[in-house]
């Protein structure tokens, strides 16, 4: 039948794995490619023709990932789908093993996307980052995993996570607390990624000995950033002046990441976002990267990229 995917020589532990747990893999091709798609005995019938292709090169890589002893897991399905989308899934072995760190776990951290990759390439490079891109695309988590391994590996001395304390019209004055309670609700995101990469405890002991250090975009005002990896996170909600005084932190052996996403603007008046103004400026020197993520790099939920696409509409 001319829309039935036939595999030749699987054995019923591979159609398992490819199957994934009580079929759920099965589901997410159906829900990625909006048909229906149903398993008789080793072959996958596709109710939509015109989507028979794509779905039959996606299971070839993952097949192809299962005899490689590769555990999927359900994000690694969607990667797939989304290189294959862009004809270019014989990447997808290439991005696994452009490890750049490991998580506390023993995990590999490498780039799950084009975008990411470009992202992961420049971060080895260059010492200023600039990464735009939408909610989902790994900027704030690639960015910690990098310099959390650097840091293990004492090529760094110190992490510096900063953001600027601006979210939905408010300020930190509006919060209770001292200036650690104030600015924490902010920084989630980064603790999240950090306790990702190490243990609870050893972030806790860095950041009461200063080797991690977590603040607000302010309170880099003035000083100079020697052998230090430093994230400035949601770079969109800070202003020309902020930014530029950011850039002007760096010191030697350092390297800087600037993340954010144009489309999540929190100031009150949104022109004063210094992020586009920055790409404007910077475009020119030769040391500083520009990476643009975009939904084909969301590495959420498949509806993540569904609702961006959406709204960009």
């Amino acid at each position: 039948m001319e829309n039935t995917i036939s595999i030749q020589d699987i054995t019923v532990d591979e159609l398992q794995l490819l199957s994934g747990p009580n079929n759920s893999f099965i589901k997410m091709l159906e829900d990625y490619f909006e048909t229906e798609l149903v398993l008789i005995n080793s072959a996958f019938f596709v109710k939509d023709k015109q989507y028979k292709d794509q779905i039959e090169r996606v299971l070839g890589v993952m097949l192809s990932e299962i005899r490689s002893h590769q555990v999927l897991k359900s994000g690694d399905i969607i990667y797939i789908c989304n290189l294959v989308k862009q004809n270019k899934e014989n990447l997808y072995s290439k991005l696994r093993k452009k490890i750049i760190a490991k998580s506390k776990a023993g995990k590999n951290i490498f780039p799950k996307t084009i975008g990411q990759s470009e992202f992961v390439d420049q971060m080895l490079l260059k010492d200023i980052i600039f990464s735009i891109g939408p909610a989902g695309t790994g900027k704030t988590f690639l960015s910690v995993a990098y310099a959390a391994d650097l840091l293990k590996n004492k090529e760094i001395n110190k992490i510096i996570l900063t953001r600027p304390a601006v979210e939905a019209g408010e300020n930190l004055g509006f919060l209770p607390g001292d200036l650690k309670e104030k600015v924490d609700p902010y920084l989630i995101p980064l603790y999240d990624a950090l306790n990702e990469m190490l243990a609870v405890e050893q972030v806790e002991k860095y950041i009461e000995n200063g080797i991690i250090e977590v603040a607000p975009l302010a309170y880099m005002r003035g000083r100079t950033l020697n052998d230090a990896f430093i994230i400035l996170d949601e770079a969109q909600n800070a202003t020309e002046t902020q930014i530029k005084m950011f850039l002007t932190r760096l010191g030697f052996n350092s390297k800087m990441v600037i993340n954010g996403d144009v489309t999540q603007i929190d100031l009150k008046n949104q022109r004063d976002s210094g992020l586009a103004s920055a790409f404007a400026l910077l475009q020119k020197i030769d040391d500083i990267a520009f990476v643009t993520l975009t939904s084909r790099d969301v590495v959420r939920h498949p509806l993540v990229q569904k609702i961006i696409d959406a709204y960009e509409k």
